[in-house]
């Protein structure tokens, strides 16, 4: 089994979604966008981008965590991960990221 995006509402008009691992924990979270659609496009270009090991910046936080951004091929922000206690764990998160966000089901939940 894979992971899962879930597709948020942020307010009454704008989404954001999340990838979750099969852990359910989030992997990688999108920025706040205006529309259903543009969170649903988002998806799409995560799930085409995810696979391109050259599309990860690896960062590392002023606390010394480490964490993620997956961008396009024009660098654009897609997604941006959780905070990880580690270089290793943050790895293992990407590795995850290129496995499920290709193939990863939708969760709507409430909404549609």
């Amino acid at each position: 089994m894979y992971g899962k995006y879930t597709l948020n509402p942020v307010g009454k008009t704008e989404f954001h979604w999340d990838l979750k691992a099969r852990d359910a924990q989030t992997m990688l979270s999108s920025q706040v966008h205006s529309a259903k659609s543009g969170a649903e496009s988002s998806i799409q270009e995560c799930r085409v981008n995810c696979v391109d090991d050259a599309r990860y910046e690896r960062r590392a936080a002023a606390d010394s965590k480490s964490y993620f951004i997956l961008t396009t091929a024009n660098g654009e922000v897609i997604g941006t991960s959780q905070m990880y206690s580690s270089d290793a764990l943050r790895d293992k998160a990407i590795a995850s990221c290129k496995e499920s966000g290709p193939v990863a089901t939708m969760n709507y939940g409430a909404i549609r």
